[in-house]
C-alpha cells in the first residue's frame, strides 16, 4: 500500500508540473498578442474571435467588424502599432490565481487629421472547459478610442484654406481672392408672368433661362426666400447696373476669385472651378472638400498644389453632457502665393494692341530670359468659367471661328523668315556659311536640278549675295543654298543645338518645337524649306524669342524663367555660335529695320532691330492659304525686351510688315512707360 501511495503522490507531482509549465506556455500575453497581430493588420473578422462571450452578447461580429470598418475607413486610420509591457511571472502566476489580468497597452497610428496615440487596458479573463481553458478579451468600445468607451460619436470639423494668389513681378495680383457679389432671385418679387424677366435676367447674365429655373424650382424654396442663381465680381459694372434695375434681383457680398486683368490674362492665369467627386476621388485623401475650388486651367491649374494650401480638420468625439474630445487635429494651411516674371502692364498693352485679330506673342528680357508677356489672341472673360459658364455663352465661344478658347501661345507655328537667323547661326557655326562671301544669284526661282520644284525669292539681286544682304532682303533662295551646303545631317543638328525636337524648359506646359512631322528631315527640298521657315518646321513664339537671345549674349542661348524665385541669366545651350558670329548677326537685325523688309518697324529717335518673316499656309502648291505674319523686335540700344509677334491672315493688312510696326509702337510705348 505505501508503494502504491508514493507512486500516486509521485505521480500527482509530475501532473502538477507538466500543469504549471502549461499555464505558463498559454499566458496572457499570447492572445493579447494574437488580437494585436489581427489589430495591426485591420483584421476585424479576427479580431472577434479573442472577445469574451460577454462582449460577443453585447455587440455581434457583424456590429464589431462593420463598426472598425466604418471607423478606420472615414478616418483614413493606417499604420497602427499597439505595444505593451509582457507580464512577468509572478504577475502571471497571480492572473492564473485570479482568472483575470489587466494589462496597459500603447496604442498609436495616423489618421487624415494626423497622428492619434492613447493608452487604455485590456481586461482578460480566463475561461476554463472540461479539457480545456482559455484566455479572452473583455472588450468594450474604448478599445477603439477610450472616449467612445461610454458611447459617443465620431465627428469630423473640416475648414478650408485660402488660396493664394497669383503675382506678377510687381506684386500686382494676376489672380486673387475678393468680394464677389452672387446674384439672386426673390421669388415673390417676380411678376405673375415671369417669363420676360427670367429671360431679361438670363440674357444679361448670358446664361440660360432653364438653369434659373432649375434653381427656382428646388424643394426648399419659398415665395420670400433668396436664391441664388449665379456669382459676379464687382468689376463687371455694365452687367450689375443692368441687374439692379430689375425688382426680383437681391445681390449679396460674398468670397470669390478674381482676375484683375481678365481676357488679357485669360490664357496664361487659368480660372479655378467647383471641385468634382473626380477631383475630391484623383487627389490625396482629404485634400478637398465638397464646396473648395481647384485650379482648371493655366496657371491656377499648373501651381495648384501650392496654392491650394492643405485642409485643416478636427477629428471629434462628441458624448452628450460631456465635453467634446479632440481625437486629432491638422491645423489649417493656407496657399502660398506664386510670383511670376510677367509684367501686368506689358502683357495688357500687347493683348489690346492685336484688337480684333488673332495671334500670339511672348515677350522676354533677352538679357536674363525672363518671361515679360505671354499672349495669345482672341481671349475670353475667365470670370464666366469661374462662376459656371452658361451654355449659351459656352457655345458661343466653341463655334467662334477665331477660336478664342485656344491657347495660341504654347502652339507651335511655321515661323516663315524670322527663321532666317537662326540658319544662319547654323551655317556660320559650322562654318559652311561665310558671311562676308557673295553668291552669284539670277533670277526669282532655283531649283538645284530637282524636278517638280522651285525656291522662289521676293526681288532679284543686282550683285553677289552675302549673309547682310540676304537678311536684308529676306532672300529665300540664298538661305536655301547656304544649308544645302550644311547637308542635312549638320542642319539637324544645328536645329536640335537650338532646342527643336526637345522638351522645352519651362514650367508652363509647352508644345516642343519641331523639325518636321516625324522629327527628321530626309530630302533636300524639306532642307530648303526648313532653311527660310517652311517646309514643316514649327516653333512658339516664346521659344523663338529664346532662340534670338544668342545674338545678344555672346552666341549663348538662355533659359527661359517664369517664377521670380527662378535664378536668371541662366544659359540653356551653350556657344550655339562665337562672340564674332553673334555679333554679325545682331549688327545685321538693326539692318534690317534700316534699310530692309522690316522698315515699317523704324521709328524716330528709337532704333529698333529685329527680322520680319511671313508663313505662307497651304494645303497644296497651288492652293491659296492664309498668310501668318512675324516681327522678332528690340530696342537697339537698350536690348532689355525684345518681342516675338504674329498675326494670323496678314494677307489683307500689310504681312509681315503690319506685324513689325505693331511691334515698334509696343516697344515705343513701353520704353516710354
Amino acid at each position: 500500500m505505501r508503494k502504491t501511495s508514493v507512486f500516486i503522490l509521485f505521480f500527482s507531482s509530475i501532473l502538477f508540473l507538466i500543469t504549471a509549465c502549461s499555464k505558463e506556455q498559454e499566458s496572457p500575453d499570447k492572445e493579447l498578442r494574437t488580437y494585436i497581430d489581427h489589430w495591426s493588420n485591420e483584421s476585424f473578422e479576427e479580431m472577434y474571435n479573442s472577445l469574451s462571450e460577454d462582449a460577443k452578447s453585447n455587440h455581434t461580429k457583424e456590429d464589431f467588424t462593420e463598426r472598425y470598418e466604418k471607423v478606420y475607413t472615414d478616418m483614413e486610420i493606417h499604420e497602427i502599432e499597439v505595444t505593451y509591457d509582457e507580464l512577468t511571472k509572478e504577475e502571471i502566476e497571480r492572473a492564473y490565481e485570479e482568472g483575470t489580468v489587466t494589462i496597459p497597452f500603447q496604442a498609436s497610428m495616423t489618421s487624415l487629421a494626423g497622428p492619434i496615440s492613447f493608452d487604455y487596458e485590456a481586461e482578460l479573463q480566463l475561461v476554463e472547459s472540461d479539457d480545456d481553458e482559455k484566455w479572452v478579451i473583455d472588450w468594450n468600445p474604448g478599445f477603439i478610442f477610450p472616449a467612445l468607451k461610454d458611447g459617443g460619436k465620431i465627428s469630423f470639423q473640416s475648414d478650408s484654406p485660402e488660396r493664394g494668389s497669383i503675382l506678377d513681378r510687381d506684386s500686382i495680383p494676376l489672380a486673387m481672392n475678393d468680394v464677389v457679389y452672387e446674384i439672386g432671385i426673390i421669388p415673390e418679387k417676380l411678376p405673375d408672368d415671369p417669363s420676360a424677366e427670367l429671360t431679361q435676367i438670363a440674357n444679361i447674365l448670358e446664361i440660360s433661362v432653364s438653369s434659373i429655373e432649375q434653381a427656382l424650382s428646388a424643394d426648399w424654396v419659398e415665395p420670400g426666400l433668396y436664391v441664388p442663381i449665379t456669382k459676379v465680381p464687382k468689376t463687371n459694372e455694365d452687367t450689375l447696373v443692368k441687374l439692379w434695375d430689375i425688382n426680383s434681383i437681391e445681390r449679396r457680398e460674398t468670397d470669390g476669385r478674381v482676375y484683375p486683368l481678365g481676357k488679357s490674362a485669360a490664357h496664361l492665369v487659368g480660372y479655378v472651378g467647383d471641385v468634382t467627386a473626380e477631383d475630391i476621388e484623383n487627389a490625396e485623401p482629404g485634400a478637398y472638400g465638397p464646396q473648395d475650388v481647384i485650379g482648371k486651367r493655366g496657371l491656377e491649374y499648373v501651381y495648384e498644389e501650392t496654392l491650394k494650401g492643405e485642409r485643416g480638420i478636427k477629428i471629434i468625439v462628441t458624448n452628450e453632457d460631456e465635453e467634446d474630445v479632440i481625437l486629432a487635429e491638422k491645423p489649417t494651411v493656407d496657399g502660398e502665393d506664386v510670383k511670376i516674371t510677367i509684367n501686368s502692364y506689358m502683357q495688357k498693352e500687347i493683348y489690346e494692341s492685336y484688337g480684333k485679330e488673332a495671334g500670339t506673342a511672348a515677350a522676354i528680357d533677352p538679357k536674363t530670359g525672363e518671361a515679360l508677356a505671354l499672349v495669345s489672341s482672341p481671349s475670353f472673360d475667365p470670370h464666366d468659367f469661374a462662376y459656371g459658364i452658361g451654355q449659351k455663352k459656352r457655345e458661343e465661344l466653341e463655334s467662334d471661328g477665331q477660336q478664342p478658347l485656344l491657347n495660341r501661345f504654347t502652339a507651335t507655328y511655321a515661323p516663315g523668315s524670322v527663321m532666317k537667323p537662326i540658319s544662319a547661326a547654323i551655317g556660320l557655326k559650322d562654318g559652311s556659311l561665310n558671311p562676308d562671301e557673295g553668291i552669284e544669284i539670277k533670277g526669282l526661282t532655283w531649283d538645284n536640278g530637282w524636278k517638280d520644284y522651285q525656291v522662289r525669292r521676293v526681288s532679284e539681286s543686282s550683285k553677289p549675295v552675302d549673309l547682310a544682304d540676304a537678311l536684308k532682303r529676306s532672300d529665300n533662295i540664298y538661305f536655301a543654298m547656304k544649308a544645302i551646303d550644311a547637308g542635312i545631317e549638320t542642319y539637324t543638328n544645328g536645329l536640335e543645338n537650338f532646342g527643336f525636337g526637345q522638351e522645352f524648359p519651362f514650367p508652363y506646359p509647352y508644345t516642343a518645337s519641331s523639325i518636321s512631322a516625324d522629327g527628321t528631315i530626309d530630302n533636300e527640298v524639306l532642307l530648303a524649306n526648313s532653311s527660310y521657315g517652311q517646309g514643316e518646321i514649327e516653333i512658339s513664339a516664346l521659344h523663338l524669342a529664346i532662340a534670338y537671345t544668342p545674338f545678344l549674349n555672346e552666341g549663348n542661348m538662355l533659359q527661359p524663367t517664369l517664377l521670380t524665385s527662378e535664378k536668371t541669366g541662366e544659359i540653356w545651350k551653350e556657344d550655339i555660335l562665337s562672340k564674332e558670329d553673334a555679333k554679325i548677326i545682331e549688327d545685321i537685325l538693326f539692318e534690317v529695320v534700316d534699310a530692309g523688309t522690316a522698315k515699317k518697324a523704324q521709328r524716330d529717335d528709337f532704333d529698333i532691330s529685329g527680322k520680319t518673316g511671313t508663313a505662307e499656309l497651304k494645303v497644296s502648291a497651288d492652293a491659296k492659304g492664309h498668310d501668318n505674319g512675324w516681327f522678332v523686335g528690340y530696342p537697339t540700344e537698350d536690348q532689355d525686351i525684345l518681342i516675338a509677334m504674329m498675326v494670323e491672315k496678314v494677307e489683307d493688312l500689310g504681312a509681315s510688315g503690319y506685324v513689325a510696326s505693331q511691334v515698334a509702337d509696343l516697344l515705343v510705348e513701353i520704353k516710354k512707360d
